[in-house]
């Protein structure tokens, strides 16, 4: 149990420090960033790659922003097997909609209770 919590922080340590890696040699923006990271998980999630990384980390590897991408083509995947062509449209959506519901909801909370400045 600790170790598999060890496991995720080290993993999920690892992709963020290697995200601000990337923005501090790199020359890049956050937000040039944010996009590499979730088009690399969803590339490495379509060969097969990022999977096994999820299964031995968990949470240190779907949290992270290559996760999303990660969760995106699984959902596609398992669409397209279900529903064929339409999967393509409604699979990601369908299952990233939790991380998505929760980032509008923690998003309106936080603005609810603080004072956002100009």
């Amino acid at each position: 149990m600790i170790s598999d919590l060890l496991i995720a922080f080290g993993v999920g340590g690892a992709l963020c420090v290697l995200a601000q890696l990337v923005v501090d040699v790199g020359r890049i923006t956050a937000a040039h960033v944010m996009v590499l990271f979730v088009v690399l998980g969803a590339l490495t999630g379509g060969l097969g790659w990022y999977g096994p990384l999820v299964k031995w980390a968990g949470a240190g590897a779907t949290v992270p922003l290559p996760g999303f991408g990660y969760t995106m083509v699984e959902g596609i995947d398992r669409a397209t097997q279900t529903e064929g062509v339409l999967g393509l449209l409604t699979g990601g959506l369908t299952a990233a909609a939790g991380g998505i519901k929760a980032a509008v909801v923690f998003s309106l909370a936080a603005a609810l209770v603080f004072n956002p400045r100009a």
